[in-house]
């Protein structure tokens, strides 16, 4: 049980984070859940509603983002970096760079800034934890996809710098590499309606199927107790045996 402990989500609304967030809630945790989508009151109110436990913030800035949630929580125990952007499929010779520096911005520098907005508070607290929610992709490479597993390849390379960097202060810095997760960003309902489609897919997995997002919370749940204490700088392939 995470016993009250005091989490922010971020992009609570993109790959599994409804099911993350609402999962560690049940676990005991405060949950403050952040996604520009929330600047839409309806969006927020739906969100809130679905899942009272939880408080919604729409801030997009990093250290407007922590500074709402401290807010809320009075301090913070973990950081979840729940990260999406579109993965492109783009040949090499084609690929467009403008896209490679949006998916850069979304995947890399935004959670980059979000670790900087939070480790001042976490330093003084010498306690916290930072968890990355990255891409198997960037573990096994992903043919016509190098934009984004480059991308998810340099938050996981984050994740292990900032390990070494912030354990002297008791933080815990870890990446989920999650591949073949049900969730509407990557994998929409008419994609899994296709059986073929989703035949392809699942002959890649040794566990031949895909992931429930509810067992992703229950692993990023894990990361984000004190049953992780002793573990940083931790890659871990969340793939069915993908990666």
């Amino acid at each position: 049980m995470l016993n009250n402990r005091t989490i922010l989500v971020t992009s609570a609304t993109h790959w599994a984070g409804p099911e993350i967030c609402a999962g560690l809630a049940v676990e005991g945790a405060r949950v403050v859940c952040q996604d520009p989508n929330f600047a839409d009151k309806a969006v927020a109110d739906a969100f809130v509603a679905a899942h009272p436990a939880l408080t919604a913030i729409a801030e997009e800035k990093p250290a407007e983002i922590v500074a709402s949630a401290l807010e809320v929580l009075g301090h913070l125990d973990v950081l979840v970096n729940n990260d999406a952007f579109p993965a492109i499929r783009a040949p090499i010779e084609t690929a467009d760079p403008q896209d490679f520096r949006d998916g850069i911005e979304a995947l890399l520098v935004f959670p980059f800034m979000m670790a900087g907005a939070v480790t001042p508070h976490m330093k003084a607290r010498k306690a916290g934890k930072i968890l990355f929610l990255t891409s198997a992709s960037a573990l096994n490479g992903l043919a016509n996809y190098s934009m984004y597993a480059a991308a998810r390849a340099g938050a996981n390379g984050l994740a292990k710098s900032l390990a070494r960097e912030l354990g002297k202060d008791n933080i815990q810095v870890n990446a989920i590499a999650s591949n073949y997760i049900e969730n509407p960003d990557y994998f929409p309902p008419e994609l899994l309606a296709n059986k073929e489609a989703y035949a392809k897919m699942v002959k890649n997995i040794p566990l031949g199927r895909l992931g429930k997002p509810q067992e992703a919370a229950h692993l990023v749940a894990f990361y984000c107790s004190d049953r992780s204490d002793f573990i940083t700088g931790n890659i871990m392939p969340f793939s069915g045996g993908w990666a």
